[in-house]
């Protein structure tokens, strides 16, 4: 019964071994505790199968390659790890829900911390390969409706400090700005600006705004280079939606057609109000509109429904 219970638990990749997620653990000592020196990816799966995690991998090596961690493992041999951990944990799921994945690589345990235990500290990159049921109920209605996008006092990490193309963990301003967002309005997110008070983008989203019919995105200096959003210039090429790349301001975020944001876990979302006002109708737009049917016929479900209706079965078990 025992050997049963644990093939039934997810399981999790964790410095070379697959182990059941209650046995996987980090410890306290690990720089991704102690400095939050952790480079991370996050993918998603539809229809139980990772999306673009080649895209995935590709940056989390330009990432790993950047601070000079070394894991010991080739990308592709990472990537069947992953697929490995994916066809395991997808098991333990309901037919119509899906996976959130994450990869996360630290820079070892801190000997400095370690205490009696320094001498056996592994100062090797810790890698991490683990899984969760995408929480669809924190995506349902905004999906439908949108979302409110608050700009606070914090700023974006200049790119003086690391380079924004390098996805990693050191996100202290990201929960300070949503904090102060949520002082305004507790379902809002932040929308971060940088020193000279151009927009950037939210703590887990690219932020794109549209100006008579072109897609216009901030300029990379400060912003991710995102997965989603190169979906989204690969959507709007298919449907001649022109993309522009440019700094702007809130001023003209505010005064945008339509404006959205593209992440992992639920694609795309529409922005209808920035600080109180109203962006465009106040509804989601006809370009964000076709987008997200285009991006349902490409990975063949509805991207939008699946989130609803993922919604109200987790709702509805609870």
């Amino acid at each position: 019964m025992q050997q049963q219970s644990q093939t039934r638990e997810p399981q999790v990749f964790l410095n070379g071994q697959m182990l059941p997620a209650s046995q996987a653990h980090l410890t306290v000592y690990d720089a991704g505790v102690v400095l939050g020196a952790t480079v991370t990816e996050l993918v998603r799966t539809f229809r139980k199968e990772p999306f673009r995690l080649d895209d995935h991998l590709r940056r989390l090596s330009q990432s790993l390659h950047f601070v000079g961690f070394d894991i010991g493992m080739s990308m592709e041999e990472l990537g069947r790890t992953v697929r490995q951990l994916v066809a395991h944990n997808a098991q333990l799921l309901g037919p119509e829900d899906e996976l959130g994945l994450v990869i996360f690589v630290t820079a070892g345990e801190y000997p400095t911390y370690a205490g009696g235990a320094a001498g056996s500290v592994r100062t090797t990159p810790t890698l991490c390969v683990h899984t969760f049921p995408l929480p669809f109920e924190l995506w349902a209605d905004k999906v439908l409706t949108g979302i409110h996008l608050v700009t606070p006092s914090i700023r974006h990490v200049p790119p003086q400090c690391y380079d924004p193309k390098m996805k990693c963990r050191s996100r202290m301003h990201y929960y300070l700005a949503d904090q102060q967002a949520r002082l305004v309005d507790r379902e809002s997110a932040a929308l971060l600006l940088d020193l000279e008070g151009n927009v950037t983008e939210t703590g887990a989203a690219n932020f794109l705004i549209v100006e008579d019919g072109t897609i216009v995105s901030p300029s990379l200096r400060n912003t991710l280079p995102g997965v989603s959003r190169a979906t989204v210039i690969e959507l709007a090429e298919k449907l001649g939606i022109p993309f522009a790349v440019r700094d702007f301001q809130v001023f003209d975020a505010v005064n945008a057609d339509e404006a959205f944001l593209a992440s992992t876990p639920y694609c795309l979302m529409s922005v209808t109000k920035i600080n109180g006002t109203r962006v465009g109708t106040g509804k989601p737009g006809a370009i964000y509109g076709r987008l997200v049917k285009a991006w349902s016929d490409l990975v063949g479900l509805d991207v939008a429904q699946q989130i609803v209706e993922g919604a109200r079965r987790r709702t509805a078990k609870s």
